[in-house]
């Protein structure tokens, strides 16, 4: 079953991100028990593909340097398997759609619940169409994680009420990235969510510094960080494991301070 609530079980919980296969398989598993050990709740794992229409340049540099380097689905399944011999930390997929409909469903959800995946999340995949996706998917207990994006309090409260797993708040309209500014109401888009459910509802894109990660979760139940990891990864290659156990401490314990 998901073990996702537990990233949330013992206050706010920080949620890290990177690319599965950049720099290579192996330090992808290293990184993500480096990423653990230093804190982090869950771990978002990326599953590489060609038009990744939600990310900003960051991530789809990691996505091209992993495509190049030889990663396919089922390399980011043996990546989850290295892990899950160490680990049972939460991990859900982000992917896009076309790699899952094109593994099949059936075969896709199935080897993410033998492996322990625990969810997904699609970016391009609409609120109205996810019925076919979802079946499979909760049919094998795996929670697929809905988007909210700064849209109309009526759409927010669609989505909140049948949401699986934990909320992905979107913090600003666009792609994925670095940002010095995260202007977006945070505050009133939870409100709205909690109107419909006690779900919980972390925050992601843009957010690189502890102090906007404090922000963030003292809004919500949780901080996202994804581009600012991949680019440590872009800049330390194989050797990225320290720079990375250092950020996510930072940034875990700015989580922390929001919940005190």
């Amino acid at each position: 079953m998901s073990k996702i609530k537990n990233a949330f079980s013992d206050g706010k919980a920080f949620i890290a991100f990177l690319t599965a296969g950049d720099p290579s398989l192996e330090k992808t598993v290293d990184y993500i028990l480096a990423i653990e050990e230093a804190g982090a709740d869950l771990v978002e794992i990326g599953i590489p593909f060609s038009d990744p229409t939600a990310e900003g340049i960051v991530i789809q540099d990691a996505n091209i340097r992993a495509l190049k380097e030889g990663m396919t689905v089922d390399g980011v399944f043996e990546i989850v398997s290295r892990v899950r011999e160490k680990s049972q930390i939460p991990l859900v997929f982000l992917t896009y759609l076309n790699p899952v409909f094109h593994y099949g469903y059936e075969n896709f959800f199935l080897k993410c619940e033998n492996l322990g995946v625990d969810g997904i999340i699609i970016p391009d995949l609409p609120y109205e169409e996810k019925e076919e996706m979802s079946v499979a998917a909760e049919s094998h207990h795996v929670d697929v994680i809905s988007m909210i994006a700064p849209t109309s309090r009526q759409r927010i409260q669609m989505i909140a009420e049948e949401a699986k797993g934990f909320l992905y708040v979107v913090s600003s309209m666009g792609v994925t990235g670095v940002r010095s500014n995260i202007e977006t109401d945070i505050t009133s888009m939870i409100a709205s969510i909690r109107e419909v459910t006690d779900i919980p509802a972390a925050v992601g894109f843009g957010i690189s510094t502890p102090e906007q990660a404090e922000r963030m979760a003292a809004a919500s139940d949780g901080a996202i960080v994804g581009s600012a990891i991949v680019k440590l990864i872009e800049k330390y290659g194989d050797r990225a494991e320290e720079p990375i156990a250092e950020y996510v401490k930072s940034m875990k314990e700015a989580v922390k301070r929001a919940g005190n």
